[in-house]
């Protein structure tokens, strides 16, 4: 299965109370983390929720 690689490179300051609980469930802390998910439908859908404060490679 492929492999996503999650970096967060906006601050969750400000932002809504979902996309602060979106991007912590996928287990980023500060700026610059990286987590690395599985290509599943689920992690798909909470990357374009917070499409604007991450990035993402694929591996």
């Amino acid at each position: 299965m492929a492999k996503l690689k999650i970096t967060l490179v906006k601050s969750t300051i400000g932002r809504k109370k979902d996309q602060i609980a979106t991007v912590e469930a996928l287990g980023l802390k500060k700026i610059r983390s990286v987590v690395e998910h599985n290509d599943t439908p689920q992690i798909r859908g909470m990357i374009n929720k917070v499409s604007h404060l991450v990035t993402v490679e694929e591996n």
